[in-house]
């Protein structure tokens, strides 16, 4: 393989790595934030009042580990799990490319390429050569956390008690990446940064300002004027649509992986005995659900990508 073709793949790789630090990163800093109020909340409560009980997955990660004052929720040691075996595995398919590849290598460059021509047709061929880096890395991130959050007994392991109905698990070692809206909204916020970068590397500050409040179409006179007002009103509703963009890609993403690993839970305990059979069918359409919640996360952030940084394409460099 050519010299350039190496430097690009470990530029690539380097991408991935750099995404997953700021992920994990920031997935950090909100569990911190959040196990410093938690005692603080316990504190207000009356003595002697029962502590809340939680039925199904609970909404947010449990801390199992506090090594030199950083908590570490097993939302983390899953996030960092699957982030480790994608890096292990993308060194290992590329350390020795073939022309014709085989075996890892042939999933891998099917895996990106499909994913490169699927973007170019959405976004352009200018856009994708900028920003698939980052696309591709949530989108095979996010496929593999939801399935690996559905491997059967993930949840099952951990610090508990013995209770006349079974043994019970207080404290999970593991919880599904995306199960916790820690990690969807740290990578809803490293979205809108690279978001930001973007457009204003492509359209520049004051192209930023016209797009959102410069009027379109031509006009004259009196409704030149009215047009001027109109816009300016919708860039500030657009401005409020911009910010709500995050908020809205963590939740989505969240509350369909929240809401999977609950049903599969609740299946497994609705009938005693039939724990291990009732949630099957449910496991395969988890799967897909997994699928499409990846495509949608990229797809959208996609496509509010195109809607800001989209340039029309040169006769005969739309694809290569």
């Amino acid at each position: 393989m050519a010299l350039g073709a190496k430097l690009k793949q470990s530029m690539r790789l380097l991408r991935v790595i750099l995404v997953g630090l700021l992920l994990g990163g920031a997935s950090l800093a909100a569990s911190q934030a959040y196990a410093a109020m938690r005692p603080e909340a316990e504190a207000t409560m009356a003595p002697g009042t029962p502590a809340h009980e939680e039925h199904g997955l609970p909404q947010h990660a449990v801390e199992i580990a506090r090594p030199f004052g950083f908590p570490i929720t097993n939302s983390m040691v899953v996030t960092w799990i699957v982030a480790i075996v994608l890096i292990v595995f993308a060194q290992v398919s590329t350390r020795r490319m073939k022309e014709v590849p085989e075996g890892a290598q042939n999933f891998w460059e099917w895996m990106v390429e499909s994913l490169y021509n699927f973007l170019e047709g959405i976004i352009g061929h200018h856009l994708v050569q900028r920003t698939f880096w980052f696309f591709a890395s949530v989108f095979i991130f996010i496929l593999f956390a939801n399935w690996i959050g559905l491997i059967p007994g993930l949840g099952t392991i951990g610090w508990g008690h013995q209770t006349p109905n079974g043994f019970v698990i207080d404290e999970p070692f593991f919880r599904g990446a995306n199960a916790d809206l820690n990690m969807t909204m740290a990578m809803a916020l490293v979205f809108f940064f690279c978001w930001i970068v973007w457009a204003l590397r492509e359209v520049g500050p004051i192209g930023f300002l016209l797009h959102l409040f410069a009027p379109k179409g031509e006009t004259t006179g009196a409704l030149k004027l009215l047009m001027i007002i109109v816009f300016f009103a919708v860039g500030c509703l657009e401005v409020f649509s911009i910010l709500f963009r995050p908020v809205s890609l963590s939740f989505r993403l969240y509350g369909n992986i929240f809401a999977g690993e609950n049903m599969l839970e609740a299946m497994g305990k609705l009938i005693p005995g039939l724990g291990w059979l009732l949630p099957i069918p449910f496991y395969f359409m988890e799967l897909l659900v997994g699928f499409v919640q990846a495509l949608v996360f990229m797809l959208l952030t996609a496509v509010f990508t195109m809607l800001i940084c989209a340039h029309d394409e040169e006769p005969g460099k739309a694809h290569h």
